[in-house]
């Protein structure tokens, strides 16, 4: 080969055109795959998300990540103050400060999970039209990125414990399972708010109004078993309701036992999370024309 000649892909080795791989972007059509290996392929695209988001969260705040504990704090003292001392509210034998502020920790990660979740289509718009990628990875990295004040609130919760004497039991196994009962609740409801607030953005002014009055469906404030059998059973129709009261039953060793209203909460959170996925894949294909 002399100087000035042309490096062609086949003198280079390279593969013939016709062996070369190709991939295809095109709107789907019909009930597709959900394109979890896809998502997978795109894990680091995810990551950039969450970094971001996180850098975004708590860019020129004073505080900085101590939100994620004065949040559920002051929540919790509001609470102490008029439900568990003047309303005279019970708390399953556990001083009211601790028992509302174990349901307020994975409650407020469902919230952020809602906020965040719902609005993070609309708001990386300019990605949606310009760039392809998987569009799960905007709803899930806003609920990674909120599972860090999660893990705050969490290390203020065990510093509550210690504080009241309320040693650690065999039941802290379990707990895993109602953290995965939450991330299953808190993302089933993102990818439905996420798709229909593309669509509808009724939805921002929705959101708050549907926190405020989920979170009195919820055993937060009050214990469940103020309701009777077989209320309290149906009450687990509420999925959060199994999160909450499984996050006191494995830290606080209560004595209701949240055996069937785990059970319920558990397949009500598995439908919202299947039918929110495929009902997101479905719209995926409008998300740039309409955002």
């Amino acid at each position: 080969m002399e100087l000035g000649d042309v490096i062609t892909p086949r003198t280079a080795g390279a593969v013939p055109d016709d062996r070369i791989p190709t991939l295809r972007i095109q709107a789907s059509s019909g009930w597709s795959s959900l394109g979890l290996g896809e998502l997978w392929a795109h894990r680091e695209l995810v990551y950039f998300f969450v970094w971001r988001d996180l850098k975004v969260r708590y860019k020129q705040t004073a505080l900085g990540a101590s939100w994620a504990i004065l949040q559920p704090l002051a929540t919790m003292l509001v609470f102490s103050l008029f439900f568990g001392r003047l309303a005279k509210m019970p708390s399953d034998g556990v001083p009211y400060p601790l028992f509302s502020y174990s349901a307020l920790v994975p409650w407020m990660f469902f919230v952020n999970a809602l906020t965040q979740g719902s609005n993070s289509l609309v708001a990386n718009g300019h990605l949606l039209t310009k760039v392809y990628f998987p569009r799960f990875a905007l709803p899930i990295s806003s609920l990674v990125a909120g599972a860090v004040d999660f893990l705050l609130s969490f290390a203020a919760l065990a510093g509550l414990m210690a504080y009241f004497g309320f040693p650690l039991t065999p039941k802290i196994l379990l707990l895993p399972v109602f953290v995965a009962l939450m991330l299953v609740t808190s993302l089933g409801v993102a990818f439905w708010l996420a798709a229909v607030n593309v669509q509808f953005r009724d939805v921002r002014h929705t959101v708050p109004f549907l926190t405020q009055f989920w979170m009195f469906a919820t055993p937060i404030a009050y214990p469940s078993s103020l309701l009777p059998e077989p209320w309290r059973t149906v009450y687990g129709l509420n999925p959060m309701a199994g999160v909450v009261e499984g996050f006191r039953w494995a830290l606080l060793d209560v004595n209701t036992t949240p055996a069937a209203m785990m059970l319920i909460s558990a397949a009500v959170a598995v439908v919202l999370l299947v039918t929110g996925a495929v009902y997101f894949r479905r719209m995926e294909r409008t998300f740039a024309d309409v955002v």
